[in-house]
């Protein structure tokens, strides 16, 4: 690790940014969710209910709702930003509550 990642993640720690450590990627049920990628600050995933992509994102600076979360129906499309949330626990009810308001009869304007 360089000198310099090492002192900036060492400075978010002291300031108690929410990074994703082990602990917390282990809690993602593999079951509902297909995780595509996992670091220290960035999570993709996809609903195995819907299909849906999203991409978490710790952004690295301490406020409440540091997590940003994207959010895209397709492979394809672009992301767009869907909220944000506090934690990673947070933003996994969020988007189920997305899942169940989508397989729940949402009208399609397609």
């Amino acid at each position: 690790m360089t000198f310099w990642k090492k002192h900036w993640q060492r400075g978010l720690l002291l300031r108690e940014v929410q990074m994703f450590n082990q602990e917390h990627l282990d809690k993602i049920d593999r079951r509902y969710f297909n995780v595509i990628m996992a670091d220290d600050t960035d999570v993709t995933i996809q609903s195995r209910n819907t299909g849906h992509y999203w991409y978490l994102h710790c952004a690295g600076y301490p406020t409440e709702e540091a997590l940003v979360i994207f959010h895209k129906h397709k492979y394809q499309h672009p992301y767009h930003q869907h909220g944000r949330a506090r934690t990673l626990r947070q933003a996994v009810k969020n988007i189920q509550g997305h899942d169940k308001w989508q397989m729940g009869g949402r009208k399609n304007n397609s």
